[in-house]
């Protein structure tokens, strides 16, 4: 559905040990830094992009907004989380685990990145039979 997802940081450094630790617990590997500094992480068939804003404002996370990671199973959803608090993330919402909706039910992990973008671990838990 997306070619690539970008998030502003205001510290790219502290921006790389969190995600780093977070694309680690997926299988991923560190970011590559471009020639202008941006992170960029390459896993699973999709494009994760950390940069400073182009237009030289301070970066800001989007309100309502969610960047929402496909994981295996709930242990690698709570591997994730850990990984996010442990690099500098912050836990929100709910604490990890199943919710149920109209789309079936959910395993959900949430954290904010050091600069308040907001992210989502979720697998789709098999249906009862």
């Amino acid at each position: 559905m997306f070619s690539h997802m970008v998030v502003g940081s205001n510290d790219l450094a502290r921006s790389k040990k969190f995600y780093d630790s977070l694309f680690a617990s997926l299988g991923g590997k560190p970011a590559i830094q471009d020639d202008k500094g941006r992170l960029i992480y390459i896993h699973g068939g999709s494009t994760f992009l950390v940069t400073t804003p182009i237009d030289g404002e301070p970066a800001t996370h989007a309100n309502g907004g969610t960047i929402g990671f496909a994981v295996d199973g709930p242990e690698q959803a709570h591997a994730w989380h850990e990984a996010g608090v442990a690099g500098g993330g912050t836990a929100i919402e709910d604490a990890p685990g199943v919710r149920s909706n109209a789309f079936g039910s959910l395993y959900l992990a949430y954290l904010r990145d050091p600069d308040g973008n907001k992210l989502c671990a979720l697998h789709r838990m098999p249906k009862a039979s």
